[in-house]
């Protein structure tokens, strides 16, 4: 088990584990990066040894704790990824993996949840107690957090907010139903609309948004509709201090923010909407999520507390 002092002489490991890439880091308290590591991901066993593998040459004899992000459906008390299709990961006990491995305390988190404990971290003395982030990449993801922590649901699958419904009996998504938000406003289906609608078809989603093709504009919009009104619903359920844009999507600045709070603003009659804003971490952002709840396991190892109930470190910017 760990023998380094919990403090500023020990450091994190933490692992954004990515279905095309695993970022790994070396973080110390308050979220200062002291070395990074990216390599190609692979599938199945072979991703869980190139997990192993980065956990292993990034660790130390300071190492307090480990910390692992990843995408899909995650228990995080348990400590097992019940699915992760990008990696073809099913009920994998990756915590005990790494724990067994490196004899060291590991948290496993949702990749989004985690980036939505960063942020907050970020915004502790700025938006207030809550913060609604949306990831928008190949697909659509969402958290909610309050107080630091995220809403995880009874199941574990919090934040499935791509299956929100926002045309009914609109087209079809990839999960079986219609008319899903993932359908219009992910990377994927925007690319898809445009292509299928005449557009340009080596044109990518990052590309539409920037044009000032008409066809482009309308795909768009339609995009940033279906998102506020997504976002109006969540805002009425929740009312979250700000809403964070992040993923793949958050790079067209500007030009998603707009549309979406118009839209977001529109839907809501009887109030303000909170303000929108981009992700101050962006692609970091599950990796630094990742090493805050690992320093809450090195933290509740020293205390005796439950890991997950200790405050949060501060992150640096």
């Amino acid at each position: 088990m760990v023998t380094a002092p919990l403090g500023t002489d020990g450091y994190v490991v933490a692992v954004d584990v990515g279905g095309t890439s695993l970022k790994g880091a070396r973080t110390a308290t308050g979220g200062e990066v002291l070395e990074t590591v990216e390599v190609p991901t692979g599938r199945g066993a072979d991703a869980v040894d190139q997990v192993l593998s980065l956990c292993r040459s990034l660790a130390g004899p300071r190492t307090v704790a480990v910390g692992l992000a990843v995408p899909g459906l995650v228990d995080s008390d348990r400590g097992v990824v019940r699915y992760a299709a990008n990696l073809g990961w099913r009920d994998l006990p990756l915590r005990d993996l790494v724990a067994d491995e490196l004899g060291l305390p590991v948290t496993v988190e949702q990749d989004v949840r985690a980036a939505g404990r960063a942020e907050a971290a970020l915004d502790r003395d700025g938006a207030g107690g809550s913060l609604l982030l949306v990831v928008l990449g190949t697909g659509v993801g969402a958290t909610v957090v309050f107080d630091g922590l995220p809403v995880v649901g009874d199941t574990s699958t919090a934040g499935e907010f791509g299956h929100v419904v926002t045309r009914p009996g609109g087209l079809a998504c990839t999960c079986g139903q219609r008319g899903c938000l993932e359908a219009y406003a992910s990377a994927a289906s925007i690319a898809r609309r445009y292509h299928a609608a005449g557009g340009d078809r080596s044109a990518t989603a990052a590309e539409i948004a920037t044009s000032v093709d008409p066809l482009a504009l309308q795909v768009w919009q339609e995009a940033a509709d279906a998102l506020g009104l997504a976002l109006a619903g969540a805002t009425v359920l929740l009312d979250p201090a700000a809403i964070v844009l992040a993923g793949g999507l958050s790079r067209a600045g500007s030009r998603l923010v707009d549309p979406v709070h118009r839209s977001l603003q529109q839907q809501l009659a009887w109030r303000d909407a909170p303000p929108v804003r981009l992700s101050r971490l962006g692609s970091r952002a599950g990796q630094a999520g990742a090493a805050l709840v690992a320093w809450e396991a090195a933290a509740a190892l020293g205390t005796g507390r439950p890991a997950g109930r200790t405050p949060a470190p501060r992150l640096r910017r």
